[in-house]
């Protein structure tokens, strides 16, 4: 890339379970939460970022549908600033950062915030048929979350495509749980060992005494055991092999990162992280949409003529253990080179959110451990893979 790009230092908020610590904070602000985060950590003045690209799948609250703009402006950024909302299903927050590399390409940026975030426990019900009137008979109400978690083709939930990745290509429900087990595991270790407090920053959440600190991820369960995962019943299917405990988490939080041109970073003395190499999108069949990292991954990998030993480290989401299990199977990814501080299972899953989660987690690991290339990649709903390479600055 001409004019390279680089990934400067980030922040998210704690990840909330589904009804319970972040139910009462507007979506918008847990994205202007970690936003100033964000610009905190690179000490960077909000003035001087010209663009801000936030990710969504489920807007909530009043300025939803507007919330880059809402979140640019309440950040501390200048009017004349740009904001954009985009949505990639779960690559949404990982597609914002690429959204906002291309306004740097192509010379329409110079100093931008990428994030996004997810509240779905403010998600609201929809009357469905009241706008004109209901001339007689029951009414239906539907949840809007479903807009967002079922198949747009056959209306299953996403994981019943989960359970027919695993019908296809033959994984058993105890090799699922066994994975389910290594994530809580490894997230209660990046717990206990600062790993994940050092991308976090923590934030006052009502309680009914006032405001109390909310510093820690809510959905991990580190008291899991193989009976406990083997006792829960198939979500999806009677028959099947899925089921809450090797899925994801559904979570409320917002996170952002600073995405620059090289010179300008350098100007601002911003120490960049890592440099953005490429990325890849490809469209895989809906019905089977947890097999996209693969050949996201492996389009990537043959663009930049690399292969799997080239890669120090891989975030892969965990949408469902099914598809790290496919993804490790089919590229012979290690499996102690991959999400070695938990994932989407343990941590949770706010697709606005977590492409900049894992993002944060391997620029970490690489400034950690020496190494020096890593990719993101996840499966999108509706049948899509997509993947990110970057480069550990130095």
């Amino acid at each position: 890339m001409s004019n390279p790009v680089v990934l400067c230092a980030g922040r998210r908020t704690p990840f909330g379970d589904f009804g319970k610590s972040l139910v009462d904070v507007p979506g918008t602000a847990l994205g202007v939460h970690a936003a100033k985060a964000a610009l905190r950590a690179c000490s960077l003045d909000a003035q001087k970022v010209d663009h801000l690209v936030c990710g969504n799948v489920v807007p909530v609250d009043q300025g939803g549908y507007f919330s880059s703009r809402v979140i640019a402006l309440e950040s501390g950024l200048p009017e004349s600033s740009r904001a954009l909302n985009v949505s990639r299903a779960c690559g949404s927050g990982t597609q914002a950062i690429v959204s906002a590399a291309e306004q740097i390409l192509t010379g329409h940026s110079e100093l931008a915030l990428a994030g996004g975030y997810e509240n779905t426990s403010r998600a609201p019900y929809a009357l469905v048929g009241s706008r004109w009137g209901m001339k007689r008979g029951d009414g239906r109400v539907i949840d809007t979350i479903d807009y967002a978690y079922r198949d747009p083709f056959d209306l299953t939930l996403m994981g019943g495509t989960a359970e027919a990745l695993a019908d296809d290509f033959g994984y058993e429900r105890e090799a699922m749980d066994e994975y389910a087990l290594v994530s809580q595991e490894r997230a209660a270790r990046a717990a206990d060992m600062g790993f994940l407090a050092r991308q976090i920053a923590p934030l006052g959440v009502p309680h009914k005494r006032g405001e109390r600190r909310f510093e820690a991820d809510e959905y991990p369960r580190p008291d899991t055991t193989l009976e406990k995962l083997g006792a829960l019943e198939p979500v999806f299917r009677a028959d099947g092999r899925v089921t809450a405990g090797n899925s994801s988490g559904m979570t409320d939080g917002a996170a952002f990162l600073v995405v620059a041109d090289e010179q300008a970073a350098q100007r601002e003395d911003l120490a960049p992280r890592a440099r953005l190499i490429d990325w890849e999108v490809v469209g895989v069949p809906p019905r089977i949409m947890g097999c996209g990292p693969v050949p996201a991954i492996t389009a990537l990998l043959a663009r930049q003529d690399l292969g799997v030993d080239d890669i120090d480290y891989f975030e892969i989401n965990e949408a469902f253990a099914v598809v790290n299990l496919h993804t490790e199977a089919e590229l012979g990814i290690p499996r102690e080179r991959t999400n070695l501080y938990g994932g989407g299972i343990s941590i949770g899953h706010p697709p606005g959110a977590t492409g900049i989660r894992m993002a944060l987690t391997a620029m970490d690991h690489l400034a950690d451990s020496g190494g020096r290339l890593a990719i993101l990649a996840m499966c999108l709903g509706a049948g899509q893979g997509m993947a990110v390479l970057i480069e550990r600055f130095s």
